[in-house]
């Protein structure tokens, strides 16, 4: 297969507008180099924040980077994956040599080209009927019918998952669920608040649940956000009003402050709202990332005198070879059901619908099936 091949893919010409439909062309893997066919692939709110041009991003991109499907041809020198196997795609592939890498920490990459929305070798992975290079969001852009992508990029997953939760694993799951049990390391018992119940804030809530923390206080300003993490193993509900009485009422449910309290939406209001609920001791897990620049603000004092940390986690904390295997096992043996985050199945041509939804704080995820 050395012919480029036609694919439809969601494309973002100008950060701010409409992203639309088009055709392109994809060249088959070179070195190194897988071809994914996209089974699923999660509408996420990085990808509203790039669409609405919060995060400063190169354009012509196709957008999406939480995606799973099937490798129909490798490049040379590509041991893994195989053709035919389900695999998850990572939005942030590790070189695998710089000095992050060696020692494990593969989320802190410094020689990955996915920041650059190109592959490894530089080209980008898409082109347009004139010729002209077309990125791929995170070196992915999943939300297209086929891809090209690093094949540390490309992990192996059982066959027998259902390929929407598989594309959830590449970043709700693994941001959310890590974020409790690699960045935060939850002991079980640990009291959690859980602030913002999009899809990586319930993927919190899954791995709250799966360290054995108690109580796990789910916190939102919607109803049906809050039932659905109940049923994923909340035991107490918040729903959110003003700051001070949000607080109050998760200092309330957690005996007097959360040991750990997670932000999952992504603005300076909710972070500061996680480290003011702290009890002596606590630890405010930063998990949403919000628009460039933005800046919180706490007290300083109460902060120092009662030995509280804020932390930042990353991607979850993920080593995509480590990690994604291991959730989609424990997707399929029922310890993560991660299929409940599925808000609904759509097509291509319902992503900008998904985007609005996303922007109005609808439902958890939806999942575009090409």
């Amino acid at each position: 297969m050395r012919d480029p091949i036609a694919v439809r893919a969601v494309v973002l010409r100008r950060q701010g507008e409409q992203v639309a439909i088009e055709e392109l062309l994809l060249d088959p893997p070179g070195d190194g180099e897988v071809l994914v066919r996209i089974l699923a692939s999660g509408v996420c709110r990085s990808d509203l924040h790039v669409r609405d041009g919060d995060w400063p991003r190169p354009t012509p991109v196709v957008v999406g980077h939480e995606g799973a499907g099937i490798v129909e041809a490798v490049g040379p020198g590509v041991a893994a994956p195989r053709v035919g196997e389900l695999v998850v795609l990572s939005w942030y592939a590790p070189c695998l040599r710089c000095a992050a890498c060696r020692v494990g920490r593969q989320w802190l990459c410094s020689g990955s080209s996915s920041g650059t929305h190109r592959l490894p070798g530089g080209r980008a992975p898409f082109r347009d009927p004139a010729g002209a290079e077309v990125l791929g969001y995170l070196g992915i852009g999943t939300m297209a019918e086929r891809v090209v992508v690093a094949a540390e990029a490309a992990v192996a997953v059982p066959a027998t998952i259902d390929p929407a939760s598989a594309a959830l694993i590449g970043c709700a799951v693994s941001t959310g669920v890590g974020a409790v049990i690699r960045t935060a390391d939850v002991p079980a018992g640990a009291a959690v608040a859980v602030i913002g119940l999009g899809g990586v804030g319930l993927s919190v809530v899954m791995g709250a649940t799966l360290a054995g923390a108690d109580p796990i206080v789910a916190v939102d300003r919607d109803g049906a956000k809050l039932r659905l993490a109940a049923e994923l193993g909340a035991t107490a509900t918040v729903l959110s009003t003003d700051a001070e009485e949000t607080a109050e009422a998760i200092r309330d449910a957690t005996d007097g402050g959360p040991e750990f309290a997670f932000e999952a939406v992504g603005l300076a209001a909710t972070a500061e709202l996680a480290i003011a609920t702290l009890r002596p001791g606590g630890t405010a897990v930063l998990v949403g990332i919000p628009a460039v620049g933005d800046r919180a603000s706490f007290a300083v004092y109460p902060f120092v005198d009662g030995g509280r940390r804020i932390v930042g986690s990353d991607y979850g904390s993920t080593v995509a070879s480590r990690d994604f295997p291991l959730y989609a096992r424990m997707c399929l043996d029922g310890r993560l059901p991660v299929g409940r985050l599925v808000e609904e199945r759509i097509a291509m041509d319902a992503a900008a619908d998904a985007l609005a939804a996303l922007r109005r704080g609808e439902g958890a995820r939806r999942v575009i099936v090409p």
